[in-house]
């Protein structure tokens, strides 16, 4: 279980093998010079070498361009020392990262999750990898992910599968589930996921960490360029809703440094959810640390899906939801149950949106049969559905998300749980050992483990999950907050408030 895991991948203590309690603290620590890139590098490839054999977070190592990578940190940081400018640091200098293998990093190959794909070197590093570059960050590697990123696990044909430290035999979910177990584990102390359909979240909500999705046009997009439905954004992944704010701070930040004039900072927000000015004025970090001003928050347990599988909470679902009414409202927060009404066209009208570019994605006739069933089965769907239909269903998307900023309008937040189940075994959702399904089945599953993340992606609004629960089996539950658009500040506030870390952890 859990202890096996995490005890082997580095979360010792200080005196050990330079453990840092935050990653906050390793900033500090290496932007005072306590210690180097190299050192810290060390450190998490150490990590990552001990403990990826049993947990498959990492599908790519690389560290001969890591240790270039915080070599020249290191040699930027001597400059700036001796001339007194280390102001002049990006605000994540010499911090290890990883990048999910959707994602472009100049030089390494990325495999998309598929076989069917070559696995060539990317050209060039992709918007969110030129972002954190530009911050100081130095990557150790790609992380495992599903085919395309389609499924809620993080299972493909080119790899083992990425495994949940908290649960070896249980599955890190998807689709940033490789980098959530690195997370989670302490190989990295934080990471840039994608969500396109709860992506960041489910990973996030299965491996006990904060991740947090942020609204539609807040950072650049995620990596899809056939992303017609706009759903997919990027996101911090991390063990705290403080680093989870670090991490974003940079994301959004960062864009002003690539294009003059397009600075964002938290000073973009609706006036009642700036943070307050400060020595760090306008940024997520110093927002994050300051209690929510009161709000209104609905609970629902309705998901979109209703209408279409059986989906029933668990108990754990619900004790993690209940867990977190009790502090918000000892709070002073108004919390009230709430009935939220969702179309029963949807399933159909986001299951086209969702696979649409998995039906144009360029793969030769002959390497077809080396897709995942579920991918095969909807690359075959999505290329016999008519462009009209196509239409129809993102028509149906743009009304479905106005609709639901009317439902939520006298709202600031609305929580749900964010998983429906625990976290489900490896195999699981293609049937494992003793039973073999469909693609539909598999999609089924999927859709009744994760109910209430899709359509936060259809309304482009920035949503977090946070652990509110451990089981007796010390698995993680949490809770899913959704706002309003701008509202990431006091998201993470929220996830502060109520996020509870792993036991021991």
């Amino acid at each position: 279980m859990a202890g096996d895991v995490l005890a082997n991948s580095g979360e010792a203590g200080p005196e050990e093998d330079g453990a840092w309690a935050s990653a906050a603290e390793l900033r500090d620590a290496l932007r005072d010079g306590d210690v180097s890139a190299r050192e810290v590098t060390d450190v998490f490839l150490g990590r990552i070498e001990a403990a990826n054999p049993l947990l498959g977070a990492f599908l790519t190592v690389t560290a001969e361009r890591a240790h270039d990578a915080a070599a020249a940190a290191d040699s930027q940081h001597a400059l700036l020392s001796r001339s007194g400018r280390l102001d002049e640091l990006g605000p994540l200098h010499g911090m290890p990262t990883a990048f999910k293998d959707l994602t472009d990093v100049a030089g390494v190959p990325t495999t998309h999750g598929s076989a069917a794909l070559e696995h060539r070197p990317a050209p060039a590093d992709s918007p969110i990898v030129g972002l954190l570059r530009s911050a100081g960050i130095v990557s150790l590697g790609k992380t495992q992910v599903p085919e395309f990123g389609l499924t809620a696990y993080s299972e493909n044909r080119i790899g083992p599968p990425s495994r949940n430290p908290h649960g070896p035999a249980l599955s890190s979910g998807g689709s940033s589930g490789g980098s959530a177990a690195a997370v989670a584990a302490g190989l990295v102390p934080f990471a840039a996921g994608s969500d396109g359909g709860g992506s960041i979240r489910i990973p996030a909500a299965a491996c006990g960490i904060v991740g947090l999705k942020v609204g539609r046009g807040t950072i650049p997009e995620g990596q899809s360029s056939s992303d017609a439905p706009r759903l997919v954004v990027a996101g911090p992944l991390a063990r705290s809703a403080e680093d989870a704010a670090l991490l974003l701070d940079a994301m959004v930040t960062g864009i002003g440094r690539h294009h003059a004039g397009g600075a964002r900072t938290a000073e973009d927000l609706p006036r009642g959810d700036r943070p307050p000015r400060g020595r760090h004025a306008g940024t997520y970090a110093d927002a994050v640390v300051r209690a929510p001003r009161r709000l209104r928050i609905a609970v629902s347990l309705a998901s979109p899906w209703d209408a279409r599988y059986e989906v029933r909470p668990e108990r754990e679902a619900l004790e993690a939801l209940r867990r977190a009414v009790g502090p918000l409202s000892a709070a002073g927060h108004l919390v009230v149950e709430h009935d939220v009404r969702f179309d029963n066209r949807y399933p159909d009208a986001f299951t086209a949106a969702w696979t649409a570019g998995v039906g144009t994605a360029r793969i030769r006739p002959e390497r077809e049969p080396l897709l995942t069933p579920v991918t095969r089965a909807f690359r075959r769907r999505a290329q016999q559905r008519s462009h009209a239909k196509l239409e129809e269903a993102l028509a149906f998307l743009h009304q479905f998300e106005r609709d639901m900023a009317a439902q939520l309008a006298d709202w600031d937040a609305l929580f749900s749980p964010a998983l429906a189940q625990t976290p489900r075994p490896v195999g699981w959702f293609t049937g494992g050992p003793e039973w073999r399904g469909t693609a539909d089945d598999d999609y089924r599953r999927q859709c009744e483990f994760a109910p209430w993340s899709s359509w936060v992606n259809v309304c482009g609004l920035p949503a977090v999950v946070a652990t509110t629960h451990w089981t007796a089996e010390r698995l993680p539950m949490g809770v899913q907050a959704v706002g309003h658009p701008g509202s990431e500040a006091v998201l993470l506030q929220l996830a502060r408030l109520l996020h509870v870390p792993a036991p021991g952890g």
